[in-house]
């Protein structure tokens, strides 16, 4: 069982970034993540390059500056307080990002062809999804999800690549369950995606929080192999293989942000579950909601 795709914290820093997963270090082709530490009154230049990026914000508020437009993001305390405001930057584009009282900022990237315009993505906009039930209960926050089939016009955000979301799974409960892969591009069934997983926890009454996350081979010379205890800050990578269950131990939720990017020429995520463990999804039905979830819904949208 291999330890390079998970990524301990501090592990994949440089520079100012906490973390700075991109296709070179990771080795593959299309995804990457930074998340960008700011003091009072920090500032930072990203140039965009040849990927599209969100600006995100983790805690803490910031402008977002690009192509002579100004986003002021909102921002929250923590990420198990609310649904946040975020700034989409294209290609191409230098940016500069400000915090007037600092905070923590995750930059979700992507490898693209086509320069879409920058904008702004309210809180009331995201998209707050409970999915599954009893255990293996989690809320979803489709921040930057591509949109499923029937879906309505407001659900999900226009990228070229890019798929993000966040993940939150109250304490005791098990998500990215059943497991599930999307290494092989099979239209209308299965894409090809690289997928990154960012960790945090809420702590106890000073304890920190932790959680353990698999990844096990798919077959056809797929390998990846990881069973990792994570905690605040670690990365998983998932180049390929059966990745689930992320399991948050009890009393600590967990929180996962999602980067997803592939070479396929449609934004999709279409995933095949475990055939051992696909059954599971036929019990939700009969079991209620975790109570505890929604942790929080996105605000109300303005008229």
């Amino acid at each position: 069982m291999t330890t390079a795709h998970h990524l301990p914290a501090g592990k994949a820093a440089t520079g100012a970034y906490a973390v700075d997963v991109n296709p070179e270090s990771a080795g593959w082709g299309h995804s990457s993540l930074r998340v960008l530490e700011l003091p009072p009154g920090g500032t930072h230049g990203l140039d965009t390059g040849d990927s599209e990026w969100i600006v995100l914000p983790l805690s803490g508020g910031c402008t977002v500056s690009v192509d002579g437009e100004t986003f002021s993001l909102t921002g929250r305390a923590d990420v198990f307080s609310g649904v946040t405001d975020f700034a989409y930057v294209p290609r191409d584009a230098d940016v500069a990002i400000v915090s007037e009282d600092g905070g923590r900022f995750a930059l979700t990237g992507a490898r693209c062809t086509r320069r879409l315009p920058a904008r702004y993505g309210p809180a009331s906009n995201v998209p707050v999804e409970l999915r599954g039930s009893g255990t293996c209960s989690r809320q979803v926050n489709n921040f930057a999800a591509a949109a499923p089939a029937g879906a309505g016009p407001e659900y999900g955000f226009e990228c070229d690549s890019l798929i993000a979301v966040e993940v939150i799974t109250p304490g005791g409960n098990w998500s990215s369950f059943p497991p599930h892969k999307h290494d092989e591009h099979r239209p209308g069934i299965e894409s090809e995606l690289e997928e990154i997983y960012y960790f945090e926890f809420a702590g106890h009454r000073g304890t920190p929080g932790l959680g353990y996350h698999r990844v096990s081979p798919s077959g056809d010379g797929r390998g990846t192999d990881v069973l990792a205890e994570v905690r605040d800050g670690d990365v998983v990578l998932v180049p390929d293989g059966w990745h689930g269950p992320s399991m948050a131990v009890p009393g600590h939720h967990m929180y996962y942000l999602n980067v997803m990017a592939g070479p396929g020429t449609e934004r999709a995520w279409l995933i095949c579950d475990h055939p051992d463990h696909a059954w599971i999804r036929d019990t939700w039905p009969e079991q209620p909601v975790d109570p505890r979830l929604p942790l929080y819904t996105a605000p109300e949208r303005s008229r």
